[in-house]
């Protein structure tokens, strides 16, 4: 309901009440009618302007004037209406055209810049990759002389890169290797066949699950981890090697990067953490690229040895149990057993009745003797300290991919690219369980846990068995490409792994 001044019969601008006569009036015309007054219009009582109390309404709408109300006079209206629609439409364009090169410009400046940035970011990293080259050269120890008959291979710049000379097995590197097997074998008697009471039993390890995964270690440009260890003093440290040739130790428990390892040449293919005595922060990593081996300190974040003993690439790492020696197998067919404290290559050894490439390798637990898989299908088992080939296991179909020991040193697991998982006896030197695994199925990473008890597969999915059933308990698709790495935590309180799709997994219960 519209309210109507008393005096003027309309529609108020400004309505305000008398409280005299209690009647709505146009403010202007009440505020004449007492300065000439004095008084109520309505009832003649005395009135003042202070009197007057405003009256808050929403905007009146005056109604049209009689002249408004003809048909022309409608048509004009809607005319005029027209007419301003078409007004401020014009200038909506014109505004939208302005937005729209304003907004062009700076979608230009803003892709000039990220090329800018792009150029600059790959300065950098060239600049800091020369420079992590440098460093290492200028803290070593400088190379031993290589005899006349020693070829060389070619480096990173494609420059010739020096291949250490072989030290040799001195009587006294050979007695520190069987002391520490007897040490190992003693240890091995007192636990017996019984397991650790702490151990995950296998009903709770079939109820894990995936609990964490974690997809921005590695760079995104160059996707893939490559390879996967977990500290030996404390299995929540992870580290990880990437194809964008970067090296990272990750906390599990604090859910962060503890060290990004930045200036490689070459991807990183294998990565092993180094069981040191110190503190877990003073631990080193022994990493490999291309044909190269470095040990890195996780303190002061840059290289500390560099072993040279390969001309072709490496294509596995295994740590002796004393921590002072490393294993290398290559694809120049040769493996090598070097000092990592001096960066010497101590022997060098190839099978020249086989003449093919060496794809991975593995200590035994005890550490006198180790086994590699070959190009042809083939497992060898050496004595170091002889340096000789005292067994062979043929039966896989294609190339070995991965080999591992159980810990109690009487089991071998191989897998192969033929789709298969094959057991082996040490004891008595055969192949005693074959598990087929899908077509095409790809075994990457073979790992027991520290008992003994589980067998972990990584490939095509990851799959964990129970040894002697050998019967799987846990299988996990959660990867979108192949799974390059398994490994347990401590009593396998959980399982983690990486792969190709750059993430980093964990499952537990």
């Amino acid at each position: 309901m519209s309210l109507v001044c008393a005096i003027s019969n309309e529609v108020p601008e400004h309505p305000c009440v008398s409280p005299v006569s209690n009647q709505v009036f146009e403010r202007r015309l009440i505020e004449k009618y007492i300065a000439e007054n004095g008084t109520d219009p309505m009832n003649g009582q005395p009135l003042s302007e202070e009197q007057l109390v405003d009256i808050k309404v929403s905007h009146p709408i005056r109604p049209k004037a009689p002249s408004a109300t003809s048909i022309p006079a409608i048509l004009k209206s809607l005319q005029d209406e027209w007419d301003a629609v078409m007004l401020h439409s014009f200038t909506l364009r014109q505004q939208l055209q302005t937005t729209r090169q304003e907004l062009s410009h700076a979608l230009y400046q803003h892709d000039a810049a990220c090329r800018v940035i792009a150029r600059l970011t790959k300065e950098v990293t060239a600049a800091r990759e020369a420079l992590a080259t440098l460093k290492p050269q200028a803290g070593l120890v400088a190379p031993q002389a290589v005899p006349a008959s020693q070829p060389t291979a070619a480096g990173a710049g494609g420059e010739p890169m020096e291949i250490n000379e072989q030290v040799g097995m001195t009587p006294e590197i050979i007695q520190k290797l069987q002391d520490k097997a007897t040490i190992l074998t003693t240890e091995r008697k007192k636990r017996g066949k019984t397991v650790p009471e702490e151990l995950v039993r296998a009903e709770d390890l079939s109820k894990y699950r995936q609990v964490a995964s974690h997809a921005g270690l590695h760079s995104a440009s160059v996707p893939g981890i490559l390879a996967l260890d977990l500290c030996p003093s404390d299995t929540n440290k992870v580290l990880t090697g990437g194809a964008d040739k970067n090296v990272v130790v990750f906390d599990k428990n604090e859910e962060q990067i503890v060290a990004t390892l930045k200036g490689h040449t070459k991807k990183v293919t294998s990565v092993i953490y180094h069981p040191s005595q110190k503190k877990i922060s003073d631990n080193q990593i022994i990493y490999n690229e291309n044909t190269t081996i470095r040990v890195w300190s996780v303190t002061a974040g840059s290289c500390v040895q560099v072993v040279r003993a390969h001309e072709a690439g490496v294509t596995g790492l295994s740590l002796h149990a004393t921590g002072d020696y490393l294993l290398s197998s290559s694809e120049d067919q040769y493996w090598a057993f070097s000092d990592i404290q001096t960066g010497r290559v101590l022997t060098k050894v190839t099978d020249e009745s086989a003449g093919c490439a060496l794809t991975c390798a593995q200590f035994h637990p005890d550490g006198l003797i180790f086994g590699t898989g070959t190009a042809d299908s083939q497992i060898k088992i050496w004595d170091l300290k002889e340096r000789t080939n005292v067994a062979n296991f043929p039966g896989h179909s294609g190339p070995v991919t991965s080999i591992a020991f159980s810990e109690n040193g009487y089991y071998l697991a191989t897998g192969a690219q033929d789709s298969s998982l094959k057991l082996w006896d040490l004891r008595k030197l055969k192949n005693f369980k074959t598990i087929t695994l899908d077509n095409n199925y790809e075994v990457k990473s073979l790992v027991f846990d520290q008992s003994g008890t589980y067998l972990a597969v990584g490939g095509s999915d990851i799959r964990v068995y129970i040894c002697k059933q050998w019967s799987e308990v846990l299988n996990f698709t959660d990867h979108s490409g192949l799974v390059t790495g398994v490994a347990f935590g401590e009593n396998a309180q959980f399982l983690t792994s990486a792969g190709m799709d750059r993430s980093l997994k964990f499952y537990s219960l």
